[in-house]
Order: C-alpha cells, then sequence, then structure tokens
C-alpha cells in the first residue's frame, strides 16, 4: 500500500531537530541543584578574634572566618556529594578546599579535576560574586559547589 499523506522530509527533519534540542535543554536542567535539605546542619563556622563583618560588593556583609557546607548534584548514574571549606576575609574568598565522594568511577575524575582547579577560579573573589559554572572540564559538580557556596552565604550572614 502506498502512504499518500506522507509528511514532507524537511518537515520531519524540522521536528526531529526541535526535539532533539528540546532534550538537550531539558538534560541541561539536570546539572542545576540544590543542596540537601539534610546538609543544613553540616556548616561550621571558626570566627576569628574580631566579630566585625565585612562589607561584600553585592548584597551581603559577612563575617570573616571559615566556613565548610555540603553540595550535592545528579549526574546521569547517581547524585554525587561534595564538601566545600571557604575561608572568608572582609567577604573575600581567601582559600578554599574541596572535598568530594565519589560514586560512580566517571565522577572520580570529574571530580579530581573539579578540585585541581576551583582554586584559581575563587580565591580572591567576593562571596557574592562567586558562582562557578564548569571548573577543570567538569560542569555538574558547579553545581554542587555552588549550592555548598549558598549555604554558607547563609551562616556567614548570621
Amino acid at each position: 500500500m502506498i502512504r499518500t499523506t506522507a509528511v514532507p522530509r524537511p518537515i520531519r527533519v524540522g521536528a526531529a531537530a526541535a526535539s532533539i534540542a528540546g532534550l538537550a535543554l531539558l538534560a541541561g536542567c539536570a546539572g542545576q541543584t540544590t543542596a540537601d535539605s539534610s546538609d543544613a546542619g553540616t556548616s561550621s563556622q571558626n570566627p576569628p578574634a574580631s566579630a566585625d563583618a565585612g562589607s561584600g560588593s553585592g548584597t551581603g556583609s559577612y563575617k570573616d572566618g571559615t566556613y565548610t557546607a555540603d553540595g550535592s548534584y545528579q549526574t546521569p548514574e547517581t547524585v554525587e556529594k561534595i564538601t566545600v571549606t571557604l575561608t572568608l576575609q572582609d567577604s573575600t574568598v581567601t582559600d578554599v578546599q574541596v572535598t568530594g565522594d565519589p560514586q560512580a568511577r566517571e565522577t572520580r575524575q570529574y571530580q579530581a579535576d573539579f578540585i585541581g582547579g576551583i582554586k584559581d577560579e575563587v580565591v580572591g573573589k567576593k562571596l557574592d560574586d562567586l558562582s562557578v559554572d564548569k571548573v577543570g572540564g567538569s560542569s555538574l559538580t558547579s553545581g554542587g559547589f555552588n549550592a555548598a557556596v549558598k549555604e554558607i552565604r547563609t551562616e556567614a550572614s548570621s
């Protein structure tokens, strides 16, 4: 039987391309994460002798000290978690340490690359201006880092 109502090839190709573009947009959303609510109690603060808060270039005013928070993010295989420790002075990051706990084999490499490059990206920046996108080739780990930074902002402003 010959089909007489076939959709022209250019329309089929266009529809397929639009579908792929839509899937790519949705896949990009998977990298956006928020901090796990169970992580909220894991922040710690070691204030210096002076309790005066520095003023940031953005909207926040943060206490000097060292702050730690966990951030989680979704990968295609699993939910991964990293721990971020930031040291602040005058609302500026003076040191950063990130530790990972990779659950998937591929994540081990991405977290290692991220950890190797994060210091160059954040040290010397104001906490309000701190947001990373892709570090050391890892874009998903950045979502966990940004979630932890959000928790640290909250902790350091109180």
